[in-house]
C-alpha cells in the first residue's frame, strides 16, 4: 500500500487490518483497561498505573494482531492514526454501530487487502 496522508484514507485501511471480529474483541477490551487503568492513574497521580493502562492497551490490542490476524500492528507505521482509529472503532463497538462502518467500508477494504471482513 502506497504511504497514507490523511486519516479518512487510514480508517478503511485500519478496519481492513482489523477483519477478525476476535481482534476488535481484544481491542475493546484493552482499550477499556487502558481507559480505566489511566482515569484512576489520574486519580491516584500513580506513574505505575499509567504504564498498566498503556501496556494493557497495546498488550491486548497486539496479541489480536500477532496471534489472531498473523498481521503487523498499524501502530508501528502510523502511530498517531492508528491512535485515534483505535478510538474510533472502541466508540462505534461500544454504541453498536461498527457492523454497520464495516458493511459502508466493505468494498474499499476489499480493495485495500483482497479480504472480505468477518463481523
Amino acid at each position: 500500500m502506497s504511504k497514507i496522508n490523511s486519516f479518512a484514507e487510514f480508517w478503511p485501511y485500519y478496519l481492513s487490518e482489523h477483519r477478525l471480529a476476535r481482534t476488535r474483541q481484544l481491542h475493546f477490551i484493552g482499550s477499556s483497561l487502558a481507559l480505566g487503568l489511566g482515569l484512576l492513574a489520574l486519580w491516584r497521580s500513580s506513574w505505575v498505573l499509567l504504564l498498566a493502562a498503556i501496556l494493557s492497551g497495546y498488550g491486548f490490542s497486539w496479541i489480536g494482531h500477532f496471534f489472531a490476524e498473523k498481521n503487523q500492528p498499524a501502530s508501528f507505521r502510523y502511530p498517531l492514526y492508528s491512535f485515534l482509529a483505535d478510538w474510533k472503532m472502541w466508540v462505534l463497538m461500544l454504541t453498536g454501530r461498527l457492523d454497520g462502518e464495516l458493511a459502508r467500508l466493505g468494498s474499499k477494504m476489499l480493495q485495500i487487502h483482497g479480504r472480505v471482513s468477518d463481523t
